[in-house]
């Protein structure tokens, strides 16, 4: 499920676009903004239907055995441990998962090569032969290889990484935390059940789309003003020499600090510390801190920046 760091590496890289686009519509963006968002449960969808074709390739592969010319022992009494696993079964069969890709239009369409390529890569992973070798069988080991199986190859598969960016722009930065959501989502299956529940995107529907709102929104529209704060306190800087990237994060922890008073000052500090050593120059981490916890103590002490709530009023 979407946390807050996640929302605020959306509006991150959807203003880092809209600075750069002389255009600067914000209806548009706007717009990028929710596709993003609604990409991110496209590819939970998509990872959840690259596990289940990974049967169907499979009972192909045995089906394409028996009907050699020449069939080996293994061909015509092929280990039926993968196809028959619990939980991949339950993923494969789900109701539920197709009917929500089939609501949104979420497939593979074109991509079948892709993902059978990626089955064979599979069945020569050491974790598939492990568990095809394995005398265990039961419900646990079964969930537990399939969540291995997925984590240690299918994601990182190099075929699935080199076209990641191709299907979408926005999954670099989302697969961790979908991938996160499948796992959750195979672990809550049970071993009698015959469907599972979709994990919900949002944590929290309301809180969570209004911090998405109203950062995003603030972010823009206190811009200007946010801007001049610091520009004076980087006054050995050029502003022109400081790093887009840097001034846009500086912007949204001003934004966030002045409209949210129940989210503490520190917190914020320290997600746009940590957001500029991703996504800016190796010394930005550093200059932002200094920026703007001279900023933070400069707007608390002048009103701008009002804390309320039980441990943050002074």
């Amino acid at each position: 499920m979407l946390n807050r760091r996640h929302l605020r590496i959306k509006i991150l890289h959807i203003l880092y676009a809209f600075y750069q686009d002389d255009s600067h519509d914000v209806v548009n963006t706007k717009k990028s903004l929710n596709h993003s968002i609604n990409k991110m449960h496209e590819l939970y969808l998509l990872l959840l239907m690259m596990i289940g074709s990974m049967q169907g390739f499979a009972i192909e592969r045995m089906e394409n055995g028996r009907k050699k010319q020449l069939p080996t022992p293994e061909d015509l009494n092929p280990n039926t441990k993968f196809v028959n696993n619990s939980p991949l079964r339950t993923i494969t069969n789900s109701k539920k998962l197709k009917s929500v890709a089939n609501e949104t239009g979420v497939g593979w369409g074109d991509h079948q090569e892709m993902l059978r390529k990626i089955f064979r890569g599979l069945i020569d992973h050491e974790e598939y032969l492990e568990y095809m070798n394995s005398e265990e069988r039961n419900f646990k080991h079964d969930r537990e290889s399939l969540i291995r199986m997925f984590r240690k190859h299918m994601i990182n598969s190099e075929l699935f990484q080199d076209n990641l960016e191709e299907l979408s722009i926005f999954w670099n930065d989302d697969l961790d935390l979908m991938a996160s959501m499948v796992i959750k989502t195979i672990k809550t299956i049970k071993e009698d059940d015959e469907d599972f529940e979709l994990l919900p995107l949002w944590r929290d529907d309301e809180d969570d789309k209004q911090f998405l709102e109203v950062l995003f929104s603030k972010s823009l529209t206190q811009a200007e003003e946010n801007e001049a704060y610091v520009t004076e306190a980087a006054a050995n800087w050029e502003l022109e020499r400081i790093a887009l990237m840097d001034r846009i994060l500086m912007k949204m922890a001003l934004a966030e600090a002045r409209n949210f008073p129940s989210i503490p000052l520190k917190v914020t500090l320290n997600e746009y510390i940590e957001l500029s050593k991703y996504y800016s120059t190796p010394k930005s981490h550093g200059f932002i801190n200094g920026i703007l916890d001279e900023l933070f103590s400069k707007l608390k002490k002048d009103g701008t920046i009002k804390k309320t709530g039980r441990g943050l009023i002074e």
